[in-house]
């Protein structure tokens, strides 16, 4: 299958170079070429537009930044939908709204297409190994059919229902996920404040009740004083 791609991003990235890595076609577009150059010195294709990438793709993935990005990448005048053909597959991989998510499969379906809403856990370390949890929201039979593509960006793979299902799935991780991240700061921080060796702290964590993925990923960044985003705090 030739895939395009389109979100060059944080997350983008790295699912494009594992995508490449498994020999997979693969052909991007991003509203900033610059940004796409790492994926493009490793053998990804430019395309010039959406339609162009559409037109030219079996299945098309997305992953951007926000729902009204992906409305407008989708239902747009010279988007998604408007120059997909049947038979083939979009999958958006952004963390949006499952309520749009609905609205693109429904258009989707009138016109011989399969959508998939499929929103990823994970963050930026994830996309880079091929170890993100990808939840997917659709239908039956298309899933079956691309999961080996999502096998290759991720190492826990669901379908949760109809098309939505896979969004209101990463709604519920979200509130996990604060939970974790604003729980390891405070952790940390106590740790700091009475004189306890922080990296000791993320150790113990690590074998006991508090064991968290957050604690385990982000805790020695943050020691060594590595504070790049893994996604944006909108997204929560």
């Amino acid at each position: 299958m030739k895939i395009g791609f389109i979100g060059t991003g944080i997350m983008g990235t790295g699912m494009i170079k594992n995508l490449l890595a498994a020999n997979y076609s693969v052909q991007v577009f991003n509203r900033t070429k610059s940004h796409a150059e790492s994926v493009l010195k490793l053998g990804a294709v430019w395309q010039s537009s959406v339609a162009e990438l559409t037109k030219n793709s079996d299945v098309v993935i997305t992953i951007v930044g926000f729902p009204e990005d992906v409305r407008n990448l989708y239902l747009g005048d010279a988007g998604i939908l408007a120059n997909a053909r049947a038979g083939q597959f979009v999958i958006d991989m952004t963390t949006s709204s499952p309520t749009l998510a609905i609205k693109i499969a429904n258009r989707a379906k009138n016109i011989g297409v399969t959508a998939l809403d499929a929103p990823v856990s994970g963050g930026d370390i994830g996309a880079q190994n091929g170890t993100l949890t990808i939840m997917v929201g659709g239908d039956q039979t298309g899933y079956q059919m691309i999961t080996p593509i999502l096998n290759v960006m991720g190492t826990k793979v669901t379908r949760f229902g109809h098309s939505g299902m896979g969004q209101h799935a990463k709604m519920a991780n979200q509130i996990m996920v604060a939970g974790t991240m604003t729980g390891m700061v405070e952790s940390l921080i106590y740790a700091r404040k009475v004189g306890l060796d922080e990296a000791d702290v993320i150790n113990m964590t690590g074998g006991g009740a508090a064991q968290n993925w957050s604690m385990d990923n982000y805790g020695p960044r943050v020691l060594k004083g590595d504070y790049q985003p893994g996604l944006r705090l909108s997204t929560f």
